[in-house]
């Protein structure tokens, strides 16, 4: 026999439950990602979309067709139901549907909320190219985590080939994944995803402009309580699967990168940049 007040707990997660329900599209199209609903018990939704067009109070616009298509078909909005709107500049958008037809969908732009939630650590993910998901998985971590830029390297020791054609395939389906990831924490900034690029011709071109140079090695004796930042930053390099090789450490450290150590243990490509991310931002960042 249940305790009393155990019901009664249960009764109240229920009701909250029902009141309050987080539900996600599960096959989003490409460059649309997940889109967040939010039910209210007066049945008021509101949906948050990234889009590439300009967006100002009062403008009427035409949803790209996917972000259309996906809004009526899949998350079933009608005329006057509202949602938010992003395109990286900073905002939210709020807006509704004012007219949907066979093959558009209209919105008008209503109101503009900034948003303060960047991180005052602005940092740049240099990731060795990871195989099949998990590069996904690092693109869209590193977005909610709140990384400013994603530079995908091919390193010593990369195991995925891209050639001109798939490199910029690649390239389009992560920034989708980093929009994706914005309208799920609610960034209403886009990291910037770089082309995949050699590491030594990433290192030719990296500005001399003060950041702070740090590579993950498991040898290193840095942890990310000693660093001390400066007003423009740092710059992460993690290795591939394989890790780092030798000629990599060495161009890193001829450029200035220090050796930053996390623990005893030897993390996953797809865990340890994550791992020192979070790190960074609770020590030197968002806490």
């Amino acid at each position: 026999m249940l305790h009393p007040s155990r019901v009664a707990g249960n009764r109240r997660a229920s009701t909250i439950s029902s009141a309050f329900s987080l539900r996600h599209a599960t096959s989003p199209p490409a460059g649309l990602g997940y889109a967040c609903i939010f039910e209210i018990p007066d049945r008021m939704r509101a949906i948050r979309l990234h889009t590439d067009l300009p967006l100002a109070v009062g403008a009427e616009l035409t949803l790209p067709p996917q972000a259309g298509e996906h809004a009526i078909r899949v998350l079933r909005l009608v005329e006057g139901d509202p949602l938010l709107l992003f395109n990286g500049d900073g905002s939210d958008y709020h807006a509704r549907i004012c007219a949907i037809g066979k093959r558009d969908v209209t919105v008008q732009v209503t109101s503009r909320q900034p948003l303060q939630n960047e991180s005052p650590l602005q940092l740049i993910l240099a990731q060795g190219i990871a195989r099949g998901d998990k590069m996904d998985l690092i693109v869209q971590k590193a977005t909610e985590l709140g990384v400013a830029g994603i530079v995908p390297l091919l390193t010593e020791r990369s195991e995925v080939k891209l050639d001109p054609v798939r490199a910029q395939k690649r390239l389009s389906h992560w920034r989708a994944v980093a929009a994706s990831a914005c309208e799920q924490c609610g960034r209403a900034r886009v990291p910037e995803i770089h082309p995949a690029t050699a590491l030594s011709a990433w290192l030719e071109v990296l500005p001399v402009d003060g950041s702070l140079r740090l590579a993950l090695l498991p040898e290193a004796t840095l942890a990310c309580r000693d660093l001390q930042f400066a007003g423009t930053g740092g710059v992460l390099v993690v290795g591939p699967e394989g890790g780092l090789g030798e000629r990599d450490i060495m161009a890193l450290r001829d450029t200035g990168f220090m050796g930053l150590r996390l623990g005893p243990r030897v993390l996953r490509t797809e865990t340890a940049g994550m791992a020192a991310l979070a790190s960074l931002q609770a020590l030197h960042g968002d806490g």
